[in-house]
């Protein structure tokens, strides 16, 4: 059974914390310290969980952390405050990865390899384990399509209603709800799949399909 912290739409995050993440934004424009340290400070772990779970590369998102509030520290004097500030901020940060995928995306690279059987062997096979749990999940979650990684990170991991992840995204509130509920399908699948065939007697490979590199549409 799926834990009920996992469920679509469950509301891990308290509207209190985004009045008060807000609020400290706006008291930031005119460059008040405390208010810029409590507005970083409280919406720094998600921006990082997002940057480094939308670009499917941790080794860059203290980075992609960096450039994000680079550029909305610069932009807060024009942030009027007609929406959430953390949903301002995450979309800012969806532009950071953007811009960096299309900067890369110009230059060779080598891809890892990953064994997506391995990485669901290792996570738990009771419904879909608490994100942070390992870096299994992690793996996992980065074998999505693009599309259904970002709606399941902002909806799942990082508790935002559907109407303020479908602001970041970009798209209509149905279309965040359909890319979460197949990534669910997707990651349970997976999980299954891999339950299976630890345990049959003729052990064979699977692969999720789709490179794990996000793809700006």
């Amino acid at each position: 059974m799926t834990p009920a912290h996992m469920a679509p739409g469950h509301p891990s995050r308290s509207t209190r914390n985004d009045e008060n993440v807000t609020r400290w934004a706006l008291a930031a424009r005119s460059g008040n310290p405390e208010a810029v340290e409590r507005f970083v400070r409280a919406t720094h772990r998600d921006v990082w969980r997002f940057v480094a779970h939308l670009s499917s590369d941790v080794n860059i998102a203290d980075d992609l952390t960096q450039d994000t509030y680079l550029r909305a520290l610069t932009s807060l004097p024009r942030y009027a405050g007609r929406s959430c500030a953390r949903v301002w901020l995450l979309s800012i940060a969806r532009r950071v990865v953007i811009d960096r995928y299309r900067s890369a995306a110009a230059r060779p690279r080598i891809v890892n390899s990953v064994d997506w059987q391995t990485a669901a062997e290792r996570a738990q096979p009771a419904g879909l384990p608490e994100f942070d749990e390992g870096v299994a999940l992690r793996d996992l979650l980065d074998a999505l399509d693009d599309t259904r990684r970002e709606a399941f990170l902002l909806t799942q991991v990082l508790g935002l209603p559907y109407g303020d992840a479908a602001a970041v995204a970009g798209c209509p509130v149905g279309t965040v709800r359909s890319r979460v509920a197949r990534a669910r399908a997707d990651l349970t699948g997976w999980l299954n799949a891999a339950e299976r065939d630890a345990t049959s007697p003729t052990r064979t490979s699977w692969d999720p399909s789709g490179e794990p590199r996000y793809r700006p549409r």
